[in-house]
């Protein structure tokens, strides 16, 4: 396994014909699943590099893999496509991703048992070599341990306070949010990620 963005025949095949294209836009495939059902869903997660980006670019990105997939035609049954941001609890799908959240909470699942379990949740320490570094509760002890990447099947960042406020400072920063708008901020009910970007259907 060379990373998480597909898991299945299926994935995988789709990953190749659009990643190209997706990356020839300046964007990066995060991960890509589709998903059974009565009708199946293609759900596709892209990025910027630098991160930050936009419901646009999530249409012009719908709009690319359509035309792809039009063509190829991998799919047998019928499908919805759903391009989306990878939220800001986001899954690590590449071992590049560990180094760059790293000092952020994390859960990472593996696919054998490591030493009597298969959950590690704690703080990502970066990477050394193929290696996933995390710092993990033991008892009353504090544990760096490692994991090789190949072990991993599932791994995202954890929703906290503090990742909130640094998706919200990075958005500032780069213009996203405009703060001059807003008297205040409300809290709104409802469980939607305001970092997901909406999906797009076909």
């Amino acid at each position: 396994m060379t990373d998480l963005i597909a898991k299945t025949a299926i994935d995988r095949r789709l990953a190749d014909l659009i990643s190209p294209m997706i990356e020839s836009m300046g964007f990066e495939l995060v991960r890509v699943r589709l998903m059974g059902g009565k009708t199946r869903i293609l759900q596709i997660m892209a990025d910027k590099p630098e991160g930050g980006i936009e419901v646009d670019d999530c249409g012009r990105i719908s709009t690319a893999v359509s035309a792809i997939l039009d063509v190829e035609d991998p799919i047998e049954d019928n499908y919805v496509l759903e391009v989306s941001s990878p939220g800001i609890d986001r899954p690590l799908t590449r071992l590049k991703d560990f180094e760059m959240w790293k000092g952020w909470d994390a859960r990472i699942e593996t696919s054998e048992l490591i030493d009597g379990r298969r959950r590690f949740k704690g703080i990502l320490q970066g990477v050394e070599a193929e290696e996933v570094l995390i710092e993990i509760e033991e008892g009353a002890e504090t544990l760096t341990i490692g994991l090789q990447f190949d072990w991993l099947s599932d791994a995202k960042l954890l929703l906290t306070d503090d990742l909130i406020a640094e998706m919200l400072r990075q958005k500032k920063a780069s213009g996203v949010i405009d703060e001059s708008q807003f008297d205040e901020i409300e809290e709104s009910e409802g469980g939607d990620d305001e970092d997901e970007a909406p999906v797009t259907k076909h």
